[in-house]
């Protein structure tokens, strides 16, 4: 309207100054009109400047007027916000059922990651389920053991969304995941509405900068979630236990993924909804579980379990078999740190009598590491080299592989697991080996 305002401003003036010229005679009346036509192309003009101007500044700067730094920790904070809102209730909490939310907290999650991921709940835990139970293997959505790992990384959330219509998957996986109106008929039916919602806050808030802000919290998850975790974190990093798949720590502080860093512990301990396991590790996302606990907002329902120890006990019962099967995993580790012992002490006659190579020694301390089922024709191969030279670290891998027997011997009746696990004791206490007499007075103090 102002634009064809204007221009019908300017022909006017153009008529007014063909008048003059065909007509001098009414030239006083001609500059009456004509000052009055000029005033109100300049009111015109400026009105139309100065709604230039502030489109320009609104685009520039939106409603906020925030600086740089602002809106760079705008992003940290509903990125993070993000990230907690995965990691607790999809996670923990839908996926794996380790924790019960308040209405208060559930419901504001599923709005946010509605808001800032289009996520549906029932895909996501359906996904991540299936990939615990089919870990590793040629039916996990997203292993790189598999799939390799630049698959994995540059493309895991293409492998997601493959697998969130697979039907089977969402039938078989995805029980117990919210099924009420809003879920049907907002978070299900209107999924990728949220994050368009999304777009149009961040421009309102910070202009055109705010498509930026969009655009890194539309890559938050993809990036830190399917390609970080589900990638790096089954590929590189410590493993602090050794369970059947290729999982591992990424970081030992859980931070920037809310804990999800953890890996190989959340592998190890599906079902706990604490990561951390060790003095120095840190999760997040326990962290905000124990306030909203405290609050009256979270129900753990599981953790970790922690190994009690007696002070003294010389005879193994069943109490010390039932503990020792649930801590199995912490039993191992503790198993593994006694063949880095024994390993330190072999290590000067394997290099200097027995003439073996660093690389040989290198490659042959992980394989000693590594669970004995895991082990291929090689691997077994270069082990034997490797006892044929010391029959200290062949007496500890022969002894791990009958200690892993005994939880796997499901056909036992307990009484026989019972006696199994006394006779495996005597005989280390018996082998002369230090490393594994002071290991199997530990196991004996089960609890």
């Amino acid at each position: 309207m102002l634009v064809g305002s204007f221009w019908l401003s300017i022909s006017k003036f153009e008529y007014n100054t063909v008048q003059v010229k065909n007509n001098s005679g009414v030239k006083s009346s001609y500059l009456a009109s004509h000052r009055a036509t000029e005033t109100s192309f300049k009111q015109e003009l400026n009105i139309l400047s100065n709604f230039m101007t502030a489109a320009l500044d609104f685009l520039a700067n939106g409603f906020t007027r925030a600086s740089g730094w602002e809106v760079f920790i705008f992003t940290m904070i509903v990125t993070h916000i993000t990230i907690v809102s995965v990691t607790i209730f999809l996670h923990r909490c839908q996926a794996h059922r380790a924790l019960d939310l308040h209405a208060l907290p559930s419901h504001f999650f599923r709005f946010w990651l509605w808001l800032t991921t289009g996520q549906v709940t029932k895909e996501w835990a359906s996904i991540h389920r299936k990939h615990h139970a089919k870990c590793e293997t040629e039916e996990d959505p997203h292993s790189p053991v598999t799939r390799g790992i630049k698959k994995v990384f540059w493309q895991g959330a293409e492998l997601y969304r493959a697998e969130s219509k697979n039907k089977e998957t969402m039938t078989k996986y995805g029980h117990g995941t919210p099924d009420d109106w809003i879920e049907r008929n907002l978070y299900t039916r209107f999924s990728w509405q949220g994050v368009a919602l999304m777009l149009v806050i961040n421009i309102m808030l910070f202009g055109v900068i705010g498509i930026t802000v969009w655009a890194v919290q539309m890559l938050w998850i993809p990036v830190n979630a399917a390609g970080i975790i589900n990638g790096i974190g089954h590929y590189w990093g410590y493993r602090n236990y050794d369970c059947a798949d290729a999982s591992t720590n990424i970081l030992p502080i859980g931070i920037l993924i809310g804990g999800e860093e953890l890996h190989n512990n959340h592998h190890t301990f599906g079902t706990s909804a604490k990561f951390s396991s060790k003095w120095y590790e840190f999760d997040i996302g326990w962290f905000y579980i124990r306030i909203m606990q405290m609050c009256g907002l979270a129900t753990v329902k599981k953790v970790a379990p922690e190994p009690k120890l007696l002070a003294k006990n010389t005879v193994v019962d069943q109490m010390t078999l039932q503990s020792v099967i649930a801590n199995r995993y912490e039993v191992m580790a503790k198993y593994t740190k006694s063949l880095k012992k024994m390993w330190r002490v072999e290590l000067e006659h394997l290099r200097d009598k027995a003439k073996l190579e660093d690389a040989f020694l290198a490659s042959s301390k992980k394989l000693l590491q590594c669970e004995p089922a895991k082990l291929q024709a090689v691997d077994m191969q270069q082990l034997k080299e490797l006892f044929a030279h010391s029959k200290a670290l062949k007496t500890m891998h022969e002894m791990r592989v009958e200690l892993n027997v005994i939880w796997d011997r499901s056909n036992d009746t307990r009484e026989q697991l019972v006696q199994k696990l006394q006779d495996w004791c005597a005989r280390a206490e018996a082998s002369g080996i230090q490393a594994l007499e002071e290991f199997a007075f530990r196991l004996r103090r089960y609890a």
